[in-house]
């Protein structure tokens, strides 16, 4: 949405669509929020639009405590882009520019940190230090209203150089000290007898760790991700607990400071909000405006609190925008009865890309990585359920004594022939794994949908060396949410748990509309489990 006629008329509508797309300000208060905003419509002639939150606050404004802005879902965009821009959001969302600094962003994007400026800031309207020190913000409000942690140690673990800078910033964005914005939780906690409901944000501070709330925009299937998830979770790493419509998913974490273990549960009612009465929108995205995912974290050092959130939501597929998904696939009519019979499909990501690799190269069943874990991994200080380790990391994994292919796969991964990190060159990746001996093709493709988290899979013609005209027609009619075609034809059954290859979607096409409809009636294909790969 480029056109700020039509972001108004989204403002207008409380249109939940665009929470985390743009964000509006109103000149007349000086304060900014999410296109969804529940207080009174501003005139037009008061309204600015802007692309990011840091953008807005670089102009003056604060940040609606009736909306709460910063807890939108992150854009999708980031998640299609891969050129710098792109590429330097997923870095900055995973906390690079505070460990590293803007030299260290520009040395991973490969440019100078002049170019990367500019870059950011003609399109979004801010930096990268602007942009990462909302996302500071965001975190330091978020364990201000769910930790009792003391104001000085929570700075610091929120990422802050100095307590000066961190009041002042806390200030200018909330407009409040840090200590009223700490006690206006509590009473709004204690007024209402329970947790704050704000979606995205933290709603209670828990002994299972700090409890937060995963916001997501539309419909979201959560029952098949879980599924999804349950059936590859390798035990002493990952393990799904409860019965079907209570699970939870856990799983340790390695993170920059220290290490973590997260926990998801799986909604047992619905969490959403009411639709705005807005626009016109495809039938199979029809639904809710979107809820969120009740999260707890433990971790060793506080400091990995962002990072860890932008993982699971990673994992999770939080920033995805169903409505662009179903509008693309639901069209295509193969795919259109699997997309309206399962509106809010995600294609998970991962929380480790590394990890991931690792497994999927290894192959097998999940018990198969859980004995390279019992092996090579690190024991957690104390076991927690069926989590007893954290999973190796590559440099562990390099001896004489480990198999190949996954030796070589992780000796590339320890000397940087292979990047996989978050703001990594998904084709320059896909094209190093596969040059890999013992991987191949196919494992770096499905490498490059999950652990790099891109939404248009790999295929043939990525590359500019193509298939068939026809293989390369279908899946340039799925394009950019390849990776969503794949699981919905996975999850229905039409083709192999774990195929990826053009040759494969395409030669199935002439027999899927029909079998597609049978699917969408109400035939459910069991979760992929036997055939599906480790990771």
């Amino acid at each position: 949405m480029r056109d700020d006629d039509a972001r108004y008329e989204a403002v207008s509508s409380r249109d939940a669509r665009f929470d985390g797309e743009f964000f509006f300000a109103v000149v007349t208060t000086g304060i900014y929020c999410r296109p969804s905003c529940p207080a009174v419509t501003p005139k037009r002639v008061n309204v600015r639009f802007f692309v990011s939150a840091a953008a807005a606050q670089a102009a003056g404004f604060r940040a609606c405590r009736r909306c709460r802005p910063d807890a939108v879902p992150g854009s999708a965009e980031w998640n299609v882009r891969a050129d710098l821009v792109g590429r330097a959001m997923r870095f900055i969302g995973d906390g690079v520019v505070d460990r590293e600094g803007v030299g260290g962003l520009a040395r991973r994007l490969g440019y100078s940190a002049r170019q990367v400026q500019r870059q950011l800031t003609a399109e979004l309207g801010a930096g990268p230090v602007a942009l990462a020190r909302a996302r500071r913000a965001h975190t330091a409000r978020v364990l201000l209203q769910t930790t009792d942690l003391p104001v000085t140690e929570l700075a610091f673990a929120a990422g802050f150089a100095s307590i000066r800078q961190f009041n002042d910033t806390m200030r200018e964005i909330y407009a409040g000290t840090p200590s009223e914005l700490r006690a206006a939780a509590a009473g709004r906690r204690g007024r209402a007898g329970a947790p704050s409901q704000g979606a995205g944000g933290g709603s209670r501070s828990a002994p299972g760790g700090i409890a937060l709330r995963l916001a997501y925009r539309g419909p979201y299937a959560t029952a098949e991700i879980f599924d999804f998830l349950q059936v590859r979770a390798v035990p002493g790493v990952e393990e799904v607990r409860g019965s079907h419509g209570t699970r939870t998913y856990r799983r340790t974490l390695r993170l920059t400071y220290g290490s973590g273990i997260a926990e998801v549960d799986e909604p047992t009612g619905p969490r959403t909000r009411k639709r705005p009465p807005a626009g016109l929108v495809c039938p199979a995205a029809r639904g809710a405006d979107g809820g969120w995912l009740e999260c707890r974290l433990r971790l060793t050092d506080l400091r990995d609190l962002s990072t860890a959130v932008q993982r699971m939501r990673r994992l999770f597929d939080l920033d995805a925008d169903p409505y662009a998904v179903a509008e693309r696939l639901g069209a295509d009519p193969a795919l259109g009865p699997l997309v309206a019979a399962r509106p809010g499909l995600r294609s998970p990501g991962a929380a480790d890309p590394e990890e991931l690799a690792v497994r999927i190269v290894l192959g097998g069943p999940p018990e198969r990585a859980a004995e390279l874990v019992r092996a090579y991994g690190k024991p957690l200080d104390a076991v927690d359920g069926g989590l007893t380790h954290l999973f190796p990391t590559p440099g562990e994994l390099t001896g004489e004594e480990v198999a190949e292919p996954v030796r070589t796969l992780c000796t590339a991964l320890a000397d940087g022939t292979v990047v996989l990190d978050a703001g990594a060159d998904r084709y320059a990746a896909e094209r190093a794994l596969a040059a890999l001996p013992g991987v191949g093709a196919k494992a770096a493709a499905y490498i490059r949908m999950r652990a790099l988290g891109d939404p248009d899979v790999g295929d043939a013609g990525d590359s500019g060396e193509g298939g068939p005209a026809g293989e390369r027609a279908v899946a340039g009619a799925w394009r950019p949410w390849g990776a969503y075609a794949v699981h919905h034809l996975w999850r229905a059954g039409l083709i192999p748990a774990g195929e990826l290859s053009v040759g494969e979607l395409s030669g199935c096409a002439g027999a899927l509309p029909g079998r597609a409809k049978e699917a969408g009636r109400g035939r459910e294909a069991a979760p992929v489990a036997a055939a599906a790969p480790v990771g």
